[in-house]
Formats: C-alpha cells, structure tokens, sequence
C-alpha cells in the first residue's frame, strides 16, 4: 500500500469511527478518490496573526501529504489570484482566502445529506478543487455529474485534477448561480459556496421533488445549511440542518467594496439585548436575518454593525452603571432591528438553525422559526 493510499484509509477510518461517514458507497468514494491529485500546494494559517497571514506548503515538502489527509479545510487561492506556488522564498503572505478545498468529513457529510440514490443527476454548484465532483463521479457515474466553476483558473486546475485522477464529469465555467446555462432536468443541487438566497434558476433547473443543499450566508458571514425540496417549478420549502456548516460566499452575491469604517455620532440608548449574543453562531445567523445589508464587525458587547449602502451605523457598548448601550445613525435603525428579532428567537427558545426552516417563491424568500406561520424574515433578493 502506498503512503497515500494508507493515510486516506486512516483518515476514512476516522470519519467512519465517529459517524460521519455511515454510507457504505460514499465510503468506498472517499477510500477511492486521492485528495492530493486535487490539492497540490496549498495555504496554512499562521496562528494568532493578525491580519490572517498564510504560510504556503508546496507539493512534496515535508508534512504535505500528511496535512492533506488531515481532516481540514486547505486554503488554495488567496485575492482571486494568488496560489502556493505563486510566493517567493515560502514567505507567509496576507490575502482573502478565495478558494479552497473543504474539509472532507463536512463534502462527505453534505453528499450522504443530499439522499442521491443510483441513476440521478446531479448539479455541482462551484467545482473548486475538483474533489467533490470526484466523489459524486464515482459514487454515481461521471455521465452524472454536472459542476459549474465561477473562477476560470481554478476550473481549469479542475478540469486537469479530475482527468489525472482519471474522473469525466461534465465541467462547466460560468456563474453556478444560472445554474446550467443548457438547463436540464436535476434530481439533485448541491452547492458548496453560499449565496444570500436561493436563485431562481436552481428552482427551475431542479425537477419537483428533487432536493438543493445550500449554505445561506449574507455580509456578516452568518451561515446556517439548509435541504430543501422542490414543491414546483420555481418553488421549495425546507429546513436548516443540525451542526456548523460554512463555505466562501458565492461572488457575485459577497459585500460591494467599502471604505475604511469611520465611527461617526449618533442618537445613543440602552440596549435591550445583551450585545455578545449575536457573536454566537445561531445569535450571529438572527441577526444577520434582520439586518442582511449590514457587515458585523466586534466583540463581545462592542459590537458595530454597517450598511455600507444607507451609511447606517450601530455601535454597542457596556453602559458605564452596567447593561450596555447602542449608538444608531443613519436612515435605517440597526440595532432595532436587530433587537426585536433576537428577542423574538429568545421568546421561542433560542432554538439552533434547527429550528429553523424556509419557504421559497417567486415572490419571497422567508426564512422561519418552527412552522410556517412563526416568526420570520424575507432574504435579500
């Protein structure tokens, strides 16, 4: 057995040991496709730095096949533009991850998620590395498979990592968010970037019944998983999924640019909501609901939220005779907005993005609390 072959067995038996991998074919998938034909070089982080450095780990430098049987996320684009290869001397370099390949137990975990069963087509929604469409290729066949990459470079990167590792499916470069630009009939939609809300072409492209599994994101980088079944064309309803899903959030739907923050006065308050609760991850996800145009930035109670188009600003702090205070300007009440559905999610038990579930027409995109008929917010479209 060779040194790959025996780390990707250790690690599928890991995975298998602690319940992530439970299917019988996607185990045989993940014993069969070898991860560093798609990886090559790749980025680490560099702990505690600030801002996030990244040191590059070049093909076949010690530890590099072990780190890629590692059960993480390995980092490889930074800026749109820069790869491991790309830097001099092995220097750590500051940049914006913009590609990567996705820890294997969360591609494994959204493919048994997914319920393919023999003979259905499938839409990959962001090729990356090419491994995942690897994996659906040979648990189903390559004829059905369909994986549309935004980024040029790294689809072709892609393309030859798939032909090396002897894998065909149909590969296509262009916007994942219009789907297949032939159209088609899917059984299946899986994406593995995140989008702000579902667009409309999955829902046509996705026959009634079929299924999508998409992470929903938004410009606080709030995330929550969700499988939803197509109810007609251009309809679906569904629930978020239990555990901490998130992926790069999708190009064309991520943050327009924005200057540097300047703090500027306001109209200042209490607070009715204890600030550090929206940096928790389903806190963070409800507040993100309410106020989708805003960008998150803080800690603890010194939270700021900005929306970059109105200029609106919210900016919390511990009260000096304790409970904490907020400072709003701008045309859009922030922090309002925020507080009313935190409390609303507090009066329903601060259930996890479990709890949740989401309703998708032409007209809107809302996502729920329990049942259809709870309390809600309308997705960004």
């Amino acid at each position: 057995m060779t040194t790959s072959a025996r780390l990707r067995a250790a690690l599928v038996g890991l995975l298998t040991e602690d319940g992530t991998l439970h299917d019988p074919a996607w185990r045989g998938a993940a014993e069969a496709v070898p991860r560093e034909v798609f990886v090559g070089s790749y980025f680490v982080e560099v702990p505690g730095s600030v801002p996030t450095r990244y040191r590059p780990v070049r093909r076949d430098a010690d530890g590099w096949l072990e780190g890629i049987h590692t059960d993480r996320t390995l980092i490889t684009q930074l800026d749109g533009r820069i790869r491991a290869d790309d830097v001099e001397d092995d220097k750590p370099v500051v940049g914006s991850a913009t590609s990567s390949s996705t820890l294997p137990s969360l591609v494994l975990r959204m493919w048994q998620q997914l319920g393919v069963e023999d003979g259905q087509r499938v839409l990959e929604v962001g090729t990356g590395t090419g491994y995942s469409a690897a994996l659906g290729a040979h648990r189903l066949g390559e004829d059905r498979i369909t994986s549309v990459e935004y980024d040029p470079v790294v689809g072709r990167a892609a393309a030859a990592a798939l032909k090396e590792a002897g894998y065909a499916p149909r590969l296509i470069i262009g916007d994942g968010l219009r789907g297949d630009p032939d159209g088609g009939a899917y059984d299946r939609l899986i994406a593995t970037c995140s989008v702000r809300h579902l667009p409309l072409a999955w829902l046509h492209q996705v026959r009634p019944g079929g299924r999508i599994l998409v992470t929903l994101s938004g410009w606080s980088y709030a995330s929550g998983s969700a499988l939803l079944t197509v109810t007609g064309p251009g309809t679906a309803t569904g629930r978020l999924l239990p555990g901490y899903t998130s992926f790069m959030i999708a190009r064309p739907h991520d943050r327009p640019p924005r200057p540097a923050l300047a703090l500027l006065p306001g109209e200042e308050r209490p607070s009715r909501i204890d600030p550090a609760v929206i940096g928790t991850w389903t806190g963070g996800w409800v507040a993100q609901l309410a106020a989708p145009q805003a960008e998150r930035m803080g800690a603890g109670p010194e939270q700021i939220l900005w929306d970059v188009s109105t200029g609106s600003q919210a900016r919390t702090a511990p009260g000096p005779g304790g409970g904490w205070t907020v400072v709003q300007r701008g045309p859009v009440r922030l922090w309002d907005r925020v507080e009313a559905a935190i409390r609303l999610w507090q009066a329903a038990g601060e259930p996890h993005q479990e709890g949740f579930g989401i309703t998708v027409s032409a007209a809107r995109q809302r996502v729920w609390i329990g049942d259809e008929d709870g309390p809600g917010w309308e997705l960004p479209v």
